[in-house]
């Protein structure tokens, strides 16, 4: 049988070893004779799953002792709804970096509670997208945050550097790189995560809050939405996706396995340096984003013409390579590259690409 590498962009591949744990504990978990899916959240059992999960994150992120964990539901797309909420009474604005499709619905999302306003977006220099670089002086001081999303899944676009935003909380989408790469927590005011990229599965996303930032809510908020009481509850105000955040876990704990954050980081480079040098060196695919701004998590391509699109991928199928049709509103192809990827994927990937530009060419 041939070899799967499934190149989703999410829900994506979760690490084999965790799939198998997770497989052998279906129906007995810790010897309770029921699945961790049927058990209360609130039995001593499962609480120590939570805090488990929640101390690995710390160890791996290093998040410091003044932020707040929260393992919320709705994705990333309920965070575009949560943030803004959370924070309306500190400004009737907020500021946001416009690089994509995941900034674009955040900003969409908070102009239903406050005053939006973009101060960059992406530059198309020489055919290649490019992020400028954002200075305190572009930013309103008064603004009740800054958003951005640190990798644009859908355009495959990366900011590596953190906006300088003066006083104002910064507030970054993370959903499809947290846990790639190391990153310095005390920048951020706010962290948040859909988990079906680096997480886990889809159903439970991660918040990363600086506790001083709890009481900002606007009055209106749904009560399960703020931060403030999610945090008095361990993130159980009302039933967690238990299932979710026990994947979540044993993710926390195949990922301290590799090495942490920084091993994983050394081989995420390594992948996107194979894909990215297989496309810049066959005179056949195209990427479109400058150097600097390439993600390493989710990989974009063109070929020299859309009639070749659909060959490609019925022969990647066929080769064991799924999921590499790019998102509708860009086209072409698109290989994500998550932490789960093992770099025999790319190789495969890789090889593939060789032989069908020599065969098309």
């Amino acid at each position: 049988m041939t070899k799967i590498y499934n190149f989703c962009a999410g829900p994506a591949m979760l690490p084999t070893a965790v799939m198998e744990k997770a497989q052998a504990e279906f129906l007995d978990w810790q010897s309770l004779g029921r699945s961790v899916m049927e058990i209360s959240h609130r039995s001593k059992e499962y609480i120590a799953l939570a805090e488990t999960a929640e101390q690995d994150l710390r160890e791996l992120l290093c998040v410091p002792a003044n932020y707040k964990v929260l393992f919320a539901q709705g994705g990333g797309r309920g965070q575009f709804s949560a943030v803004p909420m959370n924070l309306r009474e500190r400004g009737d604005s907020a500021d946001f970096l416009l690089t994509g499709s995941w900034s674009e619905g955040a900003i969409k999302e908070a102009g239903k509670f406050l005053k939006t306003n973009v101060v960059a977006g992406v530059v198309i220099q020489d055919g290649l997208s490019t992020v400028p670089h954002i200075t305190p002086s572009q930013i309103d001081q008064k603004s009740a945050y800054v958003h951005y999303c640190s990798n644009e899944t859908v355009d495959g676009i990366e900011i590596n550097d953190i906006p300088d935003c003066g006083d104002v909380p910064l507030v970054v989408d993370m959903s499809s790189n947290i846990l790639s790469q190391p990153i310095d927590v005390s920048k951020f005011a706010v962290i948040y995560a859909g988990a079906q990229k680096n997480i886990g599965p889809s159903g439970l996303s991660v918040v990363i809050v600086r506790d001083d930032l709890l009481d900002f809510a606007m009055p209106e908020i749904p009560t399960f939405l703020h931060y403030k009481t999610m945090a008095k509850h361990d993130s159980m105000y009302n039933t967690p996706p238990t299932y979710s955040w026990y994947l979540a876990g044993l993710v926390f704990k195949w990922l301290k396995e590799q090495g942490g954050v920084e091993a994983i980081a050394k081989k995420n480079a390594e992948k996107a340096a194979l894909l990215y040098k297989c496309i810049d060196e066959s005179g056949f695919y195209l990427n479109k984003v400058h150097a600097d701004f390439r993600s390493k998590m989710n990989v974009t391509f063109h070929l020299p013409n859309t009639d070749l699109d659909a060959i490609f991928i019925a022969e990647s199928e066929q080769a064991g390579l799924t999921a590499l049709k790019g998102h509708r509103n860009v086209g072409g192809m698109r290989a994500s590259i998550y932490n789960a990827m093992p770099i025999e994927g790319v190789l495969a990937l890789t090889k593939f690409m060789r032989d069908f530009a020599r065969r098309h060419k």
